[in-house]
Formats: structure tokens, sequence, C-alpha cells
């Protein structure tokens, strides 16, 4: 026996070992699955859940059922199942933070069977292979008799994963809709019979959405007070508002109550009446004065022209209605997140320095290659838009979200009117001079992105009336009365990491080129103008008729070629200036391209030839020792 283990030492230690490794990896993962301790080692804390997602988790007061629902085996498709593997790993993730006020169910629903049946009764929806056959990746969840759904699950909504799930789980845990207020010189509600226009009009679609969501309340435009019930004000073109109107938003701010206001400097689509019949008349404007005073915010009565966000083309090229992307956007937050495109019609810009106390963030902005233009050129298009456009060289807030504690407008009161006497407040309810706590106010520069004209399309489809989204201005609105309307917790939320990467370097490039062709244009108009006068004064010193002035003399017709001239060569300096800017960035994005696709693969493959060749130096060492 002896011999054999002195001859199989080695083996015999090898195999001692590897036992050992053994029990002791056994030993370690048993106690470190018993230790209440985790790591989240990926990039972006994709299962670190957020502090707000955390305090709703823990203060849920009675138990939450989640039922999840994602079907298994071939039938899910492949780039689907490490989604849904992320979507597992979330709701284990809410469970181990709630405890035992939540319960999470999954189920398997196969073609007809009873988790089919009840994946269809908690209204989630099929989705179909072009095999013909249907998968499901959804959830729902339940409190007593208040059910939530998400009857798709989609991957294009990953950055919004956890704020989608966490919600669902806020409102049904929520024993009543949230109320809202409107508040509005629009009639956003519908409009019976107006006696000055003697028309009645239907309720915006606006409306009619919020409705489905949310218990609305009209508030009056002349209110002298908001009800205490209310939570959320939505305030649209506060046109002509007064004092005591402005008070009594300021004393619903202080005590806490959520303020969205959508303001404009030319709401196209309310235009008062011509003071002739056939005359077009003045399109209307609104702000709040007082209280962006105090806020430190300001709205100039003018209206943003974006040559990198225009609209249209040729004649109709109008540089103030604005289509914006994804870029123009703050892609962290959890509303704008979820948009793709807004259609911003002849809306303004805010200039902001945040009174003390408050934090201002951007959600929408203008592009650097962008300028404020006076009213009355809002409606220009074609080259007319262009001839005298200056940009500015930054980026314009077009909507933003004040946070912190506020301070009153009126810090002497509620205003009276000169000729009454004030009257004092009665006992028990002193004015707000500072909210207790912070609070949030968003403010956009545009209304008429609201109106039905601008954010849908109307169809009749066999008798029926459809409305399609033309845009996201309606899902930007909902998205803010939706976020502030919910529990505090969740305004603290924001979108996880994008993978859109927008090519940065090129928009620069773009926007470069742009302000040197504008800047051509200028000098080109400065240039015109300078010959035309000196026309004049050579005619007028000439001493000529009118019918003579008809005839040009030598020096006319000089300086007449010399402007000739130099318009030809601005053009064609313009043309090269084009071309370049194509030529440019064609390059940039090819460049881009080669480097996202070739140049790993490339890299991977030097490290394997320098391996290859390390070794077989080091092997060619070894033979000759």
């Amino acid at each position: 026996m002896k011999p054999f283990l002195k001859k199989h030492e080695a083996l015999v230690y090898s195999a001692v070992g590897l036992v050992a490794l053994f029990l002791v990896l056994v030993a370690f993962n048993y106690l470190a699955s018993t230790a209440p301790v985790r790591a989240d080692l990926t990039e972006g804390k994709l299962y670190t859940l957020s502090g707000g997602t955390k305090k709703v988790l823990k203060n849920l007061q009675a138990p939450v059922k989640v039922k999840l629902y994602v079907t298994t085996g071939e039938a899910m498709p492949v780039q689907l199942r490490s989604y849904a593997q992320r979507v597992e790993d979330l709701v284990r993730e809410f469970k181990s933070t709630a405890g035992a006020n939540l319960v999470v169910e999954k189920y398997n629903p196969r073609p007809d069977s009873e988790e089919e049946d009840a994946a269809q009764l908690d209204g989630m929806e099929p989705q179909q292979l072009a095999s013909g056959e249907q998968f499901y990746l959804g959830l729902a969840v339940s409190q007593l008799d208040r059910k939530q759904s998400i009857p798709v699950l989609s991957p294009a909504r990953e950055r919004l994963l956890e704020y989608d799930l966490i919600r669902a789980i806020a409102r049904a845990g929520a024993a009543e809709r949230p109320k809202i207020g409107l508040m509005s010189g629009l009639p956003v509600l519908g409009e019976r019979f107006n006696p000055m226009t003697r028309q009645s009009s239907e309720p915006w679609v606006l409306a009619n959405e919020l409705r489905r969501d949310f218990e609305v309340k009209p508030v009056n435009m002349t209110a002298q007070e908001i009800d205490k019930d209310i939570n959320v004000l939505l305030l649209i073109h506060p046109r002509d508002i007064d004092e005591k109107a402005e008070y009594a938003i300021d004393q619903f701010v202080l005590r806490g109550g959520k303020l969205i206001a959508f303001v404009d400097p030319y709401a196209y689509f309310d235009q008062a009446p011509g003071p002739i019949p056939g005359m077009p008349g003045m399109a209307s404007s609104s702000t709040l004065p007082r209280l962006f005073k105090a806020w430190g915010v300001q709205m100039e009565p003018k209206v943003v022209a974006d040559v990198v966000f225009a609209s249209g083309g040729g004649q109709r090229y109008t540089p103030t209605v604005l289509s914006l992307n994804r870029t123009a956007f703050a892609r962290d937050d959890v509303v704008m997140a979820q948009i793709e495109t807004l259609l911003y019609a002849f809306g303004g810009a805010f200039s902001v320095k945040p009174a003390e106390g408050l934090a201002v963030s951007e959600l929408v902005k203008s592009s650097p290659n962008s300028m404020l233009v006076d009213t009355a050129q809002a409606t220009v298009s074609g080259d007319g838009a262009t001839k005298s456009f200056q940009p500015g060289g930054k980026n314009l807030p077009l909507a933003l979200r004040l946070a912190g504690k506020f301070k009153t407008a009126f810090p002497d009161g509620k205003p009276v009117e000169k000729a009454a006497k004030p009257k004092p407040a009665p006992a028990g309810e002193p004015p707000l001079k500072e909210s207790a706590r912070d609070n949030v106010v968003v403010l956009v520069a545009d209304v008429d992105m609201l109106q039905d004209g601008a954010a849908v399309d109307v169809q009749e489809v066999f008798g029926r009336r459809v409305v399609v989204p033309s845009n996201g201005n309606l899902a930007f609105a909902q998205g803010l009365v939706e976020q502030l309307a919910s529990d505090d917790s969740l305004l603290s939320l924001k979108s996880r990491a994008s993978a859109f990467r927008p090519l940065t370097v090129v928009r620069e490039m773009e926007a470069q080129a742009q302000a040197q062709y504008f800047g051509k244009i200028k000098e080109l108009e400065d240039e015109l103008q300078k010959t035309t006068d000196t026309l004049q004064k050579l005619q007028k010193g000439s001493g000529a008729g009118a019918k003579a002035g008809q005839i040009l003399s030598p020096e006319q017709q000089a300086e007449m070629e010399n402007f000739r001239r130099k318009v030809a060569e601005t053009r064609k300096s313009l043309k090269d200036l084009r071309k370049n800017l194509r030529q440019d960035s064609e390059r940039m994005v090819f460049l881009t391209k080669i480097a996202n696709i070739a140049l790993m693969p490339l890299l991977v493959a030097l490290l394997g030839i320098g391996i290859a060749l390390l070794r077989r130096r080091q092997q060619a060492r070894a033979t000759a020792a």
C-alpha cells in the first residue's frame, strides 16, 4: 500500500485538494445565500433600486399581488428572453425590499391553458410570431378590487421599467383616483354655447385623456382660492390673469400643491377677431408676471426660431414651428424618456436665475442655432424667415422644472382693490410666506402644442371618430400630470442610462456651418443695402429727372457690375460651404461607423496575434534552454 501511495502521491493530494475546494465552495455559497448582502456590479446599476422605489415598497400597508405572465420555451423570441429575465430579476428585487406585503406569482400562459385564460382576464395582450405562435410578456398588479395592468412589457421602454412597475404598484395601492384641477383661459373642457362666437366646442382630446386616469375638477380663472382637495393644478394659457388669481396659485404652491403651467407669448390658435371684418386677428399671449418674478423666471414676448428643428421646406420652411426630437430632451427624466417627438409651434423661451432655495432643470431646450424673433415675424416662412437670422449660439430653455422651497410673490398678503380697505385675513388662516417642504413647479412656454390641431389627427373610420396622436405632445402633458399626481416618492425616479448616442459632433459641425451660412446671407444683405444707397446718391447727385433716372451712368453701371460680381462670388462661396459641409458630415458618419463596427474586432484580432507571437517566443526560448 505504501509503495502505491508513494507512486501516486501527487495524484492523491490533488484529488483530496479538489474535494476540499469543492466543500469550501459549497459552504461559502450556503453562507453567502443566508447573508443579507447584495452587490450590483452591472454598469448603470441595473439592479439597484432608487430611493423612491424603496420608499413606496416599504410603505405598503396591505399585501399587493404581482402576477407576472411570461411565456417560456421556444415560443418566446430569443431577443426577448434576456429582457424577460431582466423583468423577473427586477420584480424579485422588489419582493426582497417589500417583504410579505408584495406577493409575486409567475405564470406560463401556454395555449389553451388555464394560465392563458387568467392572462386574458387580467388584460394581457398576446404577441404573435411570424410562425403564428403567440407569447405573453406582461404584468398585472392588484390589491383587493383595484387592479393595474401592463398588457405588454416592451424592451423599447426598458429605461422606464422600474418606473412603470412601481407606478402600477402605487396606483393599485391607492384607494381613490388622483384628483387634479384644470384652470384655463381656453375651452379645454369644451363649451356648450359661447354668445360671443355663437359657437359650441367639444372638449379637447387632452381633456378626454386626462379624465380616463384622473378626476378632473374645473377651476375658474377668477378663482381666489384653490380647493384643498386638489394636489395638482394644470394651468393652460392664463391670459389676462389678475392679481387675486395669481395669489390663489401662489398660496396653492406654498401649501404643497404642484403646478404645471403652459404659457405662451403667441397663442396661434387663440386669435381675437380683427377690428375690421376680413382682417386677420391678433394672437393672444399669457404669462404669470408676479409669480415668475418671485421665482427668478422671465419670458420675453418673443417667439423661438430654430433652424435645426425647423419644419417644412422651400417656401413653407418655418423655423418658428419646431419639430423637436430626442436630442432636445432631458433623457434622464422619466417624463421625457418616453417622448420621441414634440411639435412646438410658435412657442417662447425662458431665461432663469432661480430664486434662493430653488433649483432648475431643463426638460426641453432648443439647439444653439436658435434665436428669439418678434411676434410680428412669428408666422413668416420661406426665405423671409431667414433673411435676418442671427443664431444666439446657446440653448434656450423651452420647458423647465423648478424644485425646492418656494417663497411667496405677495409678501404683503392677499391683494385688494385700491378703492377698498384691506380686510384682515380670517382667524387661523394667515397667508403663507414660504413652503414648508420642497415642492415642484413645471413651466412650458407653449400652449398651441396642446391644441387638437397640433397634437392629434382625427379621422372618420366607418362612421367612428378615431383619434391618432401625430406626435408626443399629449403624452408629454399626460406624463407631467401623471408624475406629479403620483406618490411624492416617484418624483425622484429617473430613467436608466440610454443606449441612444446621437452624433453630436456631426450636429455641431452642421450648426457651425449653418451659422457661417446665415452670416453670409446677412453680409450679402448689408452689401445690397449699401449698394442701393450708393445708387440713390449717384442718381440724386446727377440731378436727373424721373425718366432720365431709368438710364444708368457709367459710374452706376460700374457699381452694378461690381455688386453683381460680389453676388456671384458669395453664391459660389455658399455653394462651396454646403458642399464642404456635406462632405465633412459624410466623412464623420463614415469614420464613426468604422469605429463602432470595425474597431473592436480589429483590437481583438491584434490582441490575439500579439498573444500568439508571445507564446511562440516563449516556446522557442524553452526549446533553446
